[in-house]
């Protein structure tokens, strides 16, 4: 859409630029490294600016970009009357279907020239008889396989070890706000997609942004941040979404059952890439139909080990809690006291849900409804199951193994990875849990990647166009990342890729918020039609 763009031939520089071959001699990735450097620490203060301040005596840093999520989602939170509450229940009953009469079959007629077979056009995503693509549970599982991944994990436990017990009450609390953002870029998402003539939807931030402001009379702005959404988007899908994956996966592995690191992970990185290739390549459809059964899969073994090691401990789960609310108002031993601890468990649950990054919304524009309003409901229930559920279910196991401090001392954040730290938790009541754990990292790990392509690749067509040869160049690209995340230590290169993810905050908050009033009214058209249904 923006073949012209300055910019976007920045963005095929770089991203041309990072072809590397695992194979090629030792010490390419640190090549790599050396080269992105530069670019990786502008972007990093720019994304992560430090606003600082003094709490019970000591100094704090707080990322901007992780007040702007907050504020965001505090903001959202009122605005709407709390719909994280307000609308739990019916999320639920959306999800089940009772109001699928509501949606009704769109009757459509599409070119004659369009490849069909059998009533199937094969050629795109396209659900026929359908205003969308994916159901509100394939939608729902597309976007938590994005976001149900390592932070769950590890990510929670770096948050309590370094702020204590305490971080868990703060992240559930920023997680139920994070609904409210997620509620409002989701609703915004269906609101103005685009369905082209063969049906195949393309939605997102970049279609919110560029649209709903020039409805606004503020199109040379929706413009510019459409396009800044989509090249960070592209960005992150290669890196965060995609390099940090499979690193992450392949070292699980690697570890798990000691093998080498050196010709095993470019062994793995292919098996990776060609698994990932069969999902991505039919599009969101595909997609939808394996996170549909991945996503409650990996779900259900994490938290059921969870809840065995809740049952096995039963007695300490009150001690537990009374540890989460003391940690969280009266902290001790904890660095800043009570700011220490909330910004810890704020800092967890804001970089696991990514409610206000903007990237959910693309996976859920793809549903099949009539209504956007619906969608908005539907999405209430990632942060709620990525951060208040699978989260909280991580933070209670190791506060609860680790009553009597065995081996982890609280505020003090060195030692064990958040991994391992997981891991000796789960271990130390189920003996050798760390290989079901090896298999839910490498699960949410490629789950991640497969959904993060389908981002990347729409912020990718609306970027350069939607042809088939531009999806495939993409694609392409993304299969090779896979290879060189597994097989190359590219620190630079990833944390380059992930403030990309968290520049995409900038545009799409103050995008939220200026059609805000627009979710309202899709609100009210939705919950009349229900009202009519249920009134016969």
């Amino acid at each position: 859409m923006w073949k012209k763009t300055p910019c976007l031939l920045l963005l095929a520089a770089t991203f041309f630029s990072l072809l590397p071959s695992p194979v090629r001699a030792e010490g390419w990735d640190e090549k790599i490294n050396n080269w992105v450097q530069p670019a990786t620490n502008w972007i990093e203060t720019f994304v992560f600016f430090p606003i600082s301040f003094t709490a019970g005596g000591t100094e704090f840093s707080v990322p901007i970009v992780l007040i702007i999520l907050i504020a965001g989602a505090a903001y959202f939170t009122i605005f709407f009357g709390f719909p994280n509450i307000r609308y739990f229940m019916t999320s639920l009953r959306i999800i089940r279907g009772k109001y699928a009469a509501i949606e009704g079959p769109v009757t459509e007629v599409l070119p004659a020239e369009i490849n069909k077979v059998n009533g199937d056009i094969p050629d795109t995503a396209r659900i026929e008889g359908h205003s969308g693509e994916v159901s509100h549970f394939q939608a729902l599982t597309a976007a938590l396989s994005a976001t149900v991944g390592l932070g769950n994990i590890a990510g929670v436990a770096i948050a309590i070890a370094i702020g204590g017990p305490g971080a868990t009450f703060w992240m559930i609390l920023a997680g139920f706000m994070g609904m409210a953002s997620k509620f409002t870029e989701c609703t915004l998402g269906v609101k103005y997609r685009d369905i082209s003539p063969d049906g195949t939807v393309y939605g997102g931030p970049m279609y919110y942004l560029y649209r709903g402001l020039a409805e606004k009379k503020m199109a040379g702005l929706g413009k510019f941040f459409a396009i800044f959404f989509a090249i960070m988007c592209v960005g992150g899908s290669f890196g965060g979404g995609n390099m940090f994956q499979a690193n992450q996966a392949t070292q699980m592995l690697v570890s798990t059952f000691e093998v080498s690191s050196g010709s095993s992970g470019l062994a793995i990185g292919l098996i990776l890439a060609i698994l990932v290739a069969i999902v991505i390549i039919g599009g969101i459809k595909r997609i939808a139909a394996w996170t549909e059964k991945i996503v409650p899969f990996m779900v259900g073994i994490y938290v059921a080990a969870a809840l065995i090691i809740l049952v096995a401990k039963y007695t300490d789960i009150p001690r537990a809690f009374e540890l989460i609310f003391e940690g969280a108002f009266a902290p001790m031993g904890i660095a800043g006291g009570i700011v220490g601890v909330l910004i810890q468990g704020f800092r967890r649950a804001a970089f696991s849900n990514e409610a206000g990054v903007g990237s959910a919304a693309i996976a859920h524009s793809a549903v099949k409804t009539r209504y956007p309003a619906s969608e908005g409901m539907v999405s209430l229930m990632e942060p709620f199951i990525d951060t208040v559920v699978v989260c909280t279910m991580t933070a209670l196991v190791i506060v609860i193994t680790n009553i009597d401090g065995g081996f982890l001392t609280y505020g003090d954040g060195t030692g064990l990875n958040g991994v391992s730290l997981t891991a000796t938790a789960f271990d130390s009541v189920i003996p050798h849990f760390s290989y079901i754990l090896t298999l839910a990292v490498t699960l949410f790990a490629f789950s991640t990647m497969i959904s993060w392509s389908y981002y990347g690749l729409q912020s990718w067509l609306f970027l350069f166009g939607r042809t088939r040869r531009n999806a495939m160049v993409y694609k392409s690209l993304f299969l090779i990342f896979v290879v060189v995340g597994s097989a190359a230590s590219l620190g630079a290169v990833v944390g380059f890729s992930d403030a990309m993810i968290f520049a995409m905050v900038f545009p799409n908050i103050i995008g939220l918020v200026i059609l805000a009033p627009e979710v309202k009214k899709e609100v009210r058209r939705y919950l009349d039609a229900i009202r009519r249904v249920e009134s016969r």
